[in-house]
């Protein structure tokens, strides 16, 4: 199972109300990004907690970093079903994502899962990435396929399983 990593990231920094700092070096800090289950990225020199105020601080408008929508790019292309859900799956954290967990368990095809909970860069990244403001977030052969709903009435109407065959015989 391939780890979903990312190169560290120049993000912007965002003053006390949101804006954009101004300054030229001082603009922007590094934030090493490597996402996957067991490790949480943190600032350089600072704490969890600074990561998740400098994170929650940015707008979701100001678009992707580049590093980071090739990261997910080659992740969702790598693995033929991925799911970012609140929680893993041998432990969903949420309604939804346990869902989500039950029905493609049931159709015995291998997956990934993606603890989205993990980093807020992430979080707030896939919302981005996928125009997609829940999760959890399926994609199937390297496209996004839609949230729990869509899934349960994939799964009812027999649509998911012609998904997974067509991804897994790619």
């Amino acid at each position: 199972m391939a780890a979903l990593s990312l190169a560290t990231a120049r993000v912007p920094a965002y003053g006390r109300h949101g804006s954009l700092a101004q300054g030229s070096q001082k603009c922007a800090r590094t934030i090493p990004s490597v996402f996957q289950a067991g490790r949480r990225a943190h600032r350089a020199g600072g704490d969890r907690r600074s990561f998740q105020r400098i994170s929650a601080q940015a707008p979701t408008d100001v678009g992707l970093p580049p590093e980071f929508k090739t990261a997910i790019d080659a992740f969702v292309t790598e693995n033929s079903v991925v799911a970012f859900i609140k929680g893993t799956k041998e432990m969903p954290q949420c309604g939804f994502s346990n869902t989500v967990v039950q029905i493609l368990n049931t159709t015995g095809v291998p997956y990934t899962t993606v603890n989205i909970l993990e980093n807020d860069m992430l979080r707030s990244g896939m919302k981005a990435y996928s125009s997609w403001p829940t999760f959890p977030q399926i994609y199937i052969g390297g496209e996004f396929f839609g949230g729990c709903d869509i899934m349960i009435e994939a799964y009812t109407k027999g649509e998911l399983n012609e998904a997974l065959e067509a991804a897994l015989n790619a």
